[in-house]
This record gives structure tokens, C-alpha cells and sequence, in this order.
């Protein structure tokens, strides 16, 4: 299949092909170009943008599902919706909870991921606690939160079943070091985050193996000119790639801009997504509690002490706010698809380039996902989409 588009945003350094084609066989793509098509296109994108797959890394539940309680129905019903956001790929992510429970619930979910779904790819999970500092907690429950002993990280490592991928516990917290080094040797990508650590607690879980901070700016140890904190030590240390919520309540949109230019290549945006995102307004659930999803275009749910509790972000609109903070699209784009991709060494994802796998989407001029691929395969289309689709086929060649 060859498919041709006004401009083809590789995710490689400054990657943009206007126009660009690509051909696509076995759920992989075989050649990427610039200017005219060795043959007449399969299907002629008349607009936007075509792009590799957004990776999401860290996901809480969406569409009313929280993973952490989550049924197989339900599990898989936002695995096969989550294309409509552009979101090819993605790590269910579980917060802190009792011990024996958070065992259990990894199990269950990694049982769930190993069955491989329809619709966007499970990468693995991405558990956000309980080894966090309570200072900082944000919406996890003190209650639950513990130190990180081998006995738990083993624990809770054997009950993902080789489906851990990544591990957010604070830096400075009794046995964080030594739990960085067991996560790392086992092949699971340590992040700092809901911390209160120090620039040097910092570069010494870096130096221990970490290479993420999750979410920048919140729930961590702010920047100070004298004692950069987390934040200053992520932006300026080589070694560590920052998730970050760009739903611009989060975090404003000049600290975004502030990110993206204090750190070119290592922030790799997430939604953070709780159930209620694509939902409207009303009650739900985070790590087993309620919280409330306030009206509002991406305004993101709380608890009922007003704590931000996740969000109602989409990968797609994370794309779009990076744009008008002041990112270029290839770069916010590299940031939602390579970035991630070698985060957690998916190097076959998240890239338009020979070889790599054919997760594609298509996004309108307005930053929206019209259409999704996964390994060659239309999984989504908008009605605009479906039409192009359906005349340029009926046509054979596209107008």
C-alpha cells in the first residue's frame, strides 16, 4: 500500500516531508520519500498530516475504565478506542494501592496485556507507586504508600508476570537506590517522580540507573536558582527524558516551552489519563477513590480537596497544545511517538522510516485524529476519513 500526504512528519531530528509518500507490506514500512511517488498512491491524503503512532506511557483508565479495577470487557474496550486519539501504543498504569492488592491488580491487568487486544498496542505497565515520598503525593493515598524493600520490588516485579516496563518511586526515600538498581537489572526503566528529592538525590538515582522523571513539575521538588530540585536536574541532566502533561492546566504553557527548550529531545509527553477521560462531567474513580471531572474542555478531574487527580487529556490534543506553547510540529510530535518509543527501547515504534513498524496517524489541520493505522491496518477513521478511503478506492487512483 503507498500512501501519499501534503507533509509526512518522520519524528526523526527535524523530519518533514512536503509532499511525502510511504509504502506499506506486512505491517511494516518499506520505503519513505519525498516529492513524487514511484506509482500512483493506494490512497492520496488530501490535508494534514501523516505521522507514526502516538506512544502513551502512562494511562490510568479512559473512557469511564479504570485499569486499576478493570474488567476484560472493559479493558478492551479502551484498548480498541484508544486509536480515535491517536494513541497506537501505550502502558496501563496503576498508582498506589495496598501491597497484596497492587500484586493482585498487576496480575490481572498483565494477563489482560498478554492476550493482545484489538486496537493499540499494550507495551506492558507502568506502575506509579507505592515507593513515593508522602510530602508529595498528589492524589495517591498516604495510607499506602511504603518504602521499596527488595522483598516488595521482587514482589510486585514476579506478579507483572514480565510485563513491568516501568516504575515511578521518589529518589530519596529509604531503599530507593538500591530498588532503582533492582528495576534496572531486570529491564524495567526506573522514574523519579511524586518526589521531593535534591539535584545531587537526583543524579544519584541517574548514576543508580533511572532515566525518567514522571511528569514534570508536578507532584516533585520544584526549581530554585540555589537548589534546582527535581525539575533543574531533569532539564539539565543528558540522562533523564521527562514525561510531561501538556494539558496546559497541569503545567502552563510557557513552563512547557521552557521544557521543550531546556531539554530538545528528552520530554516525552503522556496523558496521565484518568476513566473520566472522554467522559462527561461526574463522579469516578482514581486508584480505587473518587474523584470529579469538572465541565470544561480538558480541564483536568480533582479530588475532593481540589488535588489534581490525573487528567482528560488526549495524545492527539497533547500534539496540538505543544504547537501553540511554541513547539514545532515535528518536534512535538518526536516528543509523543520516538521519544517514549526509546524510552522504554521500542526502537521498531513511534517513526516513520523503513523497517519500522506501520503505526500511522493522520491528523487533520487542526491537530485531530481522521485516521489511525496499527501494522498496515486501518483501525480508525472519522467520517471525512472514511469517505476519502472508501471513493479512492472505488476509484482506483486517488484525484
Amino acid at each position: 500500500m503507498l500512501i501519499t500526504a501534503p507533509e509526512v512528519i518522520t519524528a526523526a531530528a527535524g523530519g518533514v516531508l512536503a509532499p511525502g509518500y510511504l509504502e506499506l507490506a506486512d505491517g511494516v514500512i518499506r520505503l519513505v520519500g519525498g516529492g513524487s511517488p514511484p506509482r500512483p498512491p493506494d490512497l492520496a491524503l488530501p490535508v494534514g498530516y501523516l505521522l507514526p503512532g502516538l506512544i502513551d506511557l502512562q494511562v490510568n483508565g479512559y473512557f469511564g475504565e479504570e485499569f486499576q479495577a478493570t474488567t476484560p470487557a472493559g479493558f478492551n474496550g479502551v484498548v480498541g478506542r484508544l486509536p480515535s486519539l491517536g494513541s497506537t501504543a501505550f502502558l496501563p498504569t496503576l498508582i498506589t494501592a495496598p501491597l497484596a492488592e497492587l500484586a493482585d491488580a498487576l496480575a490481572f491487568v498483565a494477563g489482560l496485556a498478554a492476550a493482545r487486544p484489538a486496537g493499540a498496542r499494550v507495551l506492558g505497565l507502568h506502575l506509579e507507586g507505592p515507593f513515593i515520598a508522602r510530602s508529595r503525593r498528589g492524589a495517591h493515598n498516604p495510607d499506602w504508600i511504603t518504602e521499596p524493600s527488595p522483598a516488595a520490588v521482587s514482589r510486585l516485579i514476579d506478579a507483572a508476570k514480565g510485563q513491568l516496563r516501568l516504575v515511578t518511586l521518589a529518589a530519596e526515600i529509604p531503599g530507593a537506590i538500591a530498588a532503582i538498581r533492582q528495576l534496572t537489572q531486570a529491564g524495567i526503566v526506573a522514574s523519579v517522580g511524586h518526589s521531593d528529592a535534591t539535584a545531587a538525590q537526583l543524579a544519584q538515582a541517574a548514576d543508580a540507573g533511572a532515566s525518567m522523571v514522571t511528569h514534570l513539575f508536578d507532584a516533585q521538588r520544584g526549581l530554585h536558582h540555589r537548589e534546582p530540585g527535581v525539575v533543574g536536574q531533569a532539564l539539565a541532566d543528558p540522562r533523564l527524558t521527562a514525561g510531561l502533561i501538556a494539558d496546559l492546566h497541569h503545567v502552563s504553557r510557557q513552563a512547557c516551552q521552557i521544557a521543550f527548550t531546556a531539554a530538545p529531545g528528552r520530554i516525552a509527553l503522556v496523558t496521565d489519563a484518568a476513566a473520566c477521560a472522554g467522559m462527561p462531567p461526574g463522579r469516578y474513580l482514581l486508584g480505587g477513590e473518587p474523584i470529579e471531572l469538572p465541565p470544561g474542555d480538558g480541564v483536568p478531574p480533582v479530588r475532593a480537596d481540589g488535588t489534581l487527580a490525573g487528567s482528560a487529556l488526549r495524545m492527539d490534543s497533547a500534539v496540538a497544545n505543544m504547537v501553540t506553547a511554541g513547539a514545532t510540529l515535528p518536534a512535538a510530535v518526536a516528543a509523543a511517538s520516538r521519544v517514549p518509543a526509546d524510552l522504554i527501547g521500542r526502537a521498531d515504534l513511534g517513526r516513520i522510516a523503513a523497517g519500522a513498524a506501520a503505526d500511522l496517524v493522520w491528523l487533520g489541520p487542526d491537530l485531530r485524529t481522521r485516521a489511525t493505522w496499527i501494522a498496515g491496518e486501518l483501525v480508525f477513521a472519522d467520517t471525512l476519513a472514511s469517505d476519502i478511503v472508501r471513493r479512492q478506492a472505488d476509484q482506483g487512483v486517488p484525484p
